[in-house]
């Protein structure tokens, strides 16, 4: 491995140093690396590699400047004549149109590739992807199944258990359940800096918030109408782990989160045990779904798909398309045959009835075409503007003004191609104490108006943004 660098945030001052002057010196022949290493000065490139490439981790979001590695790596090709190689099994819509449009060359797996398993093998060999089915929980409901477990999903983890398999179970929220809230005026527990509802962790015994990490302990009493009818409602991974123990007492369950594990050598420790088999059932977030290869697992289960579906966002379809198909894509990597059962309560959503068949060309067309009658990327580019501060009506009057400057420069230069969206709370609308206003840009070329007017240093700009929650 003496040819190969590494380089990511994990990394000393003095280690990134070392890295970086023996790469520019030429003594790496590969260098890898997470979103930053696109950077990395190898005076001979000639092919880079973005693995996952639909990634939204690939954005630089939370500090200037907000790069996207996928478009470095373009025009770092560009500049230096090498080649840019752009892996996924769900690609990103912008990235799939300009294939279609022949700007970029499209090179189709259509199986999933493994290791046929014989030693004398040097050959891959074709492996069928896991058998996927979806669960309409409203029928469970209906048929008085209120748990968040259904019939068949149930039955499903109980004869993959007794055949000595592994199972995982994802659902994409943390904690014991997802909200507190008064049964008798309806009032919902929120966090005190960040306008969310608080999570209730058991193991802590205490509300937390996921976005600041404040943590309180649970009133006894409704603040609003002072009665005892506080209840928990929803499920987190930590309620799904302890579902799994009450009825598989005899199963071992290993729950990977970011609150179990912090630290990259506790997420090692917990991938270890599972790996080894010192556990028959993992269960956790999306970080399950990235990439892991475990040919124990011949059972997946998602317990809610509908998680994310109705965020504010216009990528929501397509990121739980991307997440599901990961997900299920865990199951059936061994000589075992794999199984998924996709639990919603929104069986006939395109993006969930494209990821059960894992086909992308089925989703594909739905998807675009949404984004072409709403005029939404890759059909135009957007930029975000983004206002933060302590006091709620200064932050809405600073967002109406610049709105206001905005619109009235549209108008005298006639730019009647750019949309101004907003302005708007963003979402969440407070967080760490901080209220929250957005101007979205949306056009052909939007930052043509940006650039009439000053926009004050004390507002976040963001080109072509990943998200708009």
């Amino acid at each position: 491995h003496g040819n190969v660098a590494v380089l990511h945030s994990g990394l000393t001052s003095g280690q990134r140093f070392d890295q970086w002057w023996k790469a520019r010196r030429g003594q790496y022949g590969i260098v890898i690396g997470s979103r930053s290493a696109v950077f990395a000065p190898h005076p001979d490139l000639g092919l880079i590699i973005l693995d996952e490439e639909h990634e939204w981790a690939y954005k630089q979001q939370e500090s200037s400047p907000r790069y996207h590695s996928r478009q470095v790596a373009l025009k770092l090709a560009q500049l230096t004549g090498s080649v840019v190689l752009l892996g996924s099994a769900s690609p990103d819509v912008a990235s799939y149109r300009a294939a279609m449009g022949k700007s970029v060359g499209l090179l189709r797996l259509p199986d999933r590739v493994a290791p046929d398993g014989g030693p004398e093998s040097t050959r891959p060999a074709r492996q069928r992807l896991a058998a996927v089915s979806v669960v309409d929980m409203r029928r469970e409901l209906r048929e008085g199944n209120s748990g968040m477990f259904s019939r068949v999903l149930e039955r499903a983890t109980a004869e993959c258990l007794d055949a000595g398999s592994q199972a995982i179970l994802f659902l994409n929220r943390r904690g014991s359940a997802s909200h507190m809230q008064c049964r008798s005026c309806g009032f919902g527990l929120r966090c005190r800096s960040c306008d969310v509802p608080v999570s209730y962790h058991g193991d802590l015994r205490r509300l937390l918030c996921h976005y600041c990490g404040e943590r309180r302990i649970p009133p006894d009493r409704c603040p609003k109408c002072l009665s005892h009818g506080l209840s928990y409602y929803g499920v987190g991974t930590q309620a799904v782990a302890g579902e799994v123990r009450r009825r598989f007492p005899g199963a071992k369950v290993i729950r990977w989160d970011r609150d179990s594990a912090r630290t990259a050598a506790e997420h090692e420790r917990l991938l270890e045990r599972f790996r080894s088999g010192d556990a028959q059932v993992l269960v956790g977030t999306q970080m399950i779904a990235k990439g892991l290869h475990f040919p124990s697992v011949t059972l997946v289960g998602v317990i809610l798909a509908d998680v994310g579906l109705h965020l504010p966002d216009y990528r929501s379809g397509e990121r739980t398309f991307q997440l599901l198909c990961q997900v299920v894509g865990r199951s059936g990597r061994g000589r075992s045959a794999g199984t998924a059962i996709i639990q919603t309560y929104q069986p006939e959503n395109y993006a969930i009835r494209a990821a059960a068949t894992q086909d992308y060309q089925q989703f594909y067309p739905k998807e675009i075409s949404h984004r072409r009658e709403q005029g939404n990327p890759p059909f135009s580019r957007l930029i975000r503007l983004l206002h933060t501060h302590t006091n709620r009506a200064l932050c809405e009057r600073r967002a109406l003004r610049l709105a206001s400057l905005l619109r009235e420069e549209r108008e005298s230069w006639g730019m009647s191609d750019v949309e101004l969206l907003g302005p708007t709370p963003a979402h969440p609308p407070r967080l760490r104490g901080h209220y929250r206003w957005q101007i979205i840009l949306r056009g052909a070329q939007p930052r043509v108006l940006l650039e009439k007017v000053s926009v004050p240093a004390s507002w976040t700009i963001d080109v072509d943004p990943v998200g708009l929650s």
